[in-house]
Order: C-alpha cells, then structure tokens, then sequence
C-alpha cells in the first residue's frame, strides 16, 4: 500500500499547541488540526455535506463522473456550486475538486471559532492560522519530497493549499508529477486547479508547461511543481 494512502505523512505534524483528530465518513478522511475542541461538530457538518453531495449525484449522476466542466446550477447545494465554478475555472470535471471542497466548506462553517484551524483531506488543505505556518510538500519517491516548504504567513490565511499527484495515491490525473501544489483563496479552487496542471506535466520537461497553464487559471496565487529531482515555482509562493 502506497505511503500516501496510509496517510503516515500525518505523522509529521509538529504543531503541538493544537488538538488534532480524524473525522471518517466513508470514503472522507479528513485530519482535523485546531486550537478548539469542535471535533463533534465537524462530524455533524460533514455528514450533512455528504448528503448534499451524494442525494445530488443521485439525481445528476454526470457530476460524478465528466471529466469536462458542467454548467452552472443555480439551484444547487453550495458545495456542488462551488464545485462547478471550480471545475469551469480550471477546465476540469468538478468532482476534481471534491476533496479541496470538503476540506474548505468544512473550514468557513467553523473558522469563527478558532484561531487556528487546518482541514486536511488527503493532501488538500484550508488553513486559517493566527500565527506563521510551514507546510511541507510530499512529492512521492521525489528526491525533493518534504525538503520543499512553504512559509505560510496570517495575513494570508484562510487560503487553500491542494497537492495532486500523478505518481502518488489514488486521485485520477492525466499526469505524471510527483506533485502540484495550487495555492488560492478558496480550497475548491485550488483542487480542481492541481489536478488541471498536473494532467498537463509527464516529466520534469513539462514544468514549464504546467505553470504556463497556472497563469491562465483566474485565482490562483501561487503554484509549486515538482517531477522527479526538477521544481518550478510562480506566484505569491514564499519558499524556505
């Protein structure tokens, strides 16, 4: 089993002035880390955003699975909304942004009340910090895998940061990076956006057709790709 799956990269956490726990709701996995105790609370909203999720593919079964992006449905539960205009932005199916649009809708309900907050779900991240953060990139067998960090500072947050990866886990990309890491205002966004890139970069060649594509993806901050022993970075993305 591949190392990603296992989630050991959780391990690593340092943040020791901050509760953290799991929330498992079939196939969400999410690793909540925060310096409130709102662990009920968040099981109660995620259920609630998988009902909106699952009672919605039951009826528009193409949201599960287009690799294309669907129209607007005004009429939509907000994460499905979300969902959609992520996946027009990035030029993506929306369920590409699914894991992105748990981890965010899951933080706006509950960063009120707390300081710090990060919802992680499967390598994709909303982060709301009342103090500077670093956050490490896993790229797989990359030689450059957790040597590569971003400084993330409070003033900045909340913001999404989304890794997607050709080489690692089982998310669907079109690509062969070790990974992409999207930084932007909203998770969804960010999500749906590292797959876009990803699918585009087969090796190390490719970077720079990658974050030629990040360019073109309106709300983006910030990008960091990683192939093999090869990293591009562009945008507001401050390295350590």
């Amino acid at each position: 089993m591949k190392e990603y799956i296992k989630r050991t990269y959780r391990n690593r956490i340092l943040s020791q002035d901050l509760n953290k726990y799991h929330i498992n709701v079939r196939e969400t996995d999410l690793f909540i880390t925060s310096d409130q105790d709102i662990e009920a609370e968040t099981a109660k909203i995620v259920h609630r955003l998988r009902s909106h999720l699952e009672v919605y593919i039951d009826i528009h079964p193409e949201f599960l699975t287009s690799l294309q992006p669907l129209p607007e449905d005004h009429f939509a539960p907000n994460i499905v909304r979300g969902m959609l205009k992520a996946g027009s932005a990035a030029n993506v199916g929306p369920m590409a942004a699914v894991a992105g649009a748990v981890a965010e809708f899951v933080g706006r309900e509950l960063m009120d009340r707390c300081a710090t907050l990060i919802v992680e779900n499967g390598g994709d991240c909303f982060l709301k910090s009342d103090k500077e953060r670093t956050v490490a990139i896993f790229a797989g067998e990359s030689p450059l895998s957790y040597k590569v960090r971003l400084r993330i500072a409070p003033e900045k947050t909340p913001i999404g940061i989304c890794t997607s990866s050709g080489t690692v886990g089982p998310s669907l990309s079109l690509g062969k990076a070790d990974a992409v890491c999207v930084l932007a205002k909203t998770a969804t966004l960010a999500d749906a956006a590292a797959s876009s890139i990803g699918n585009l970069v087969q090796s190390g060649r490719d970077i720079t057709r990658g974050i030629e594509r990040s360019q073109q993806i309106e709300g983006i901050l910030g990008v960091v790709i990683i192939s093999g022993d090869r990293m591009g970075a562009w945008g507001d993305v401050e390295l350590v």
